[in-house]
């Protein structure tokens, strides 16, 4: 593969790396650099890039191996000196939906962060295959290869997270309602 074929694969499947990044580092900067830092690296390995088999896969693993670095880097120079970080909750997700009232996007704004609130519980070994699945819209294969873990796996992997989500959201609904 050449650089060429790299910009085409860019063209295809930019918004859903891009996307993944986003999921997996919650801020626009930080997906940004995850974005650009996968694209780079992947224009390194871009020998070993199969563009007819599952070009995509190799593209998000490449971004979940910068990112699982990134974390450690940050862990190690949280240990010397901490660093306090700003809260920024704001989701403004809702102003580019098509509500019909305010409310209908008020009480959408509020089951997206609550929906992200409970995968975020969730550990690394869930949350990532959870997000390949359905945030880049990959196959259990696909996950599998990229992950290089046992389709089975990956199988009861989604179905443990779709199940711990279950628990959590149905706790979190049991608890609104007692108020």
């Amino acid at each position: 593969m050449d650089i060429t074929d790299l910009s085409d694969l860019v063209n295809i499947h930019g918004k859903v790396i891009y996307g993944f990044c986003y999921k997996l580092v919650k801020n626009k900067v930080d997906a940004d650099d995850l974005y650009q830092e996968t694209f780079l690296k992947a224009t390194e390995l871009c020998y070993k890039i199969d563009k007819d088999n599952n070009s995509k896969g190799f593209l998000i693993s490449i971004a979940i191996g910068i990112w699982k670095n990134n974390r450690r880097k940050y862990a190690r120079r949280q240990r010397i000196v901490p660093i306090v970080k700003i809260n920024e909750n704001v989701n403004t997700d809702y102003l580019f939906k098509d509500e019909s009232t305010p409310e209908d996007a008020v009480i959408s704004n509020e089951l997206d962060l609550t929906i992200q609130a409970a995968v975020d519980k969730l550990d690394d070994k869930f949350r990532i295959p959870l997000y390949m699945y359905y945030t880049a819209e990959m196959s259990n294969q696909d996950i599998a290869l990229a992950l290089k873990i046992p389709l089975g796996t990956v199988k009861s992997r989604l179905h443990n997270a779709k199940k711990a989500l279950k628990k959590t959201l149905e706790l979190e609904v049991n608890d609104n309602e007692k108020f």
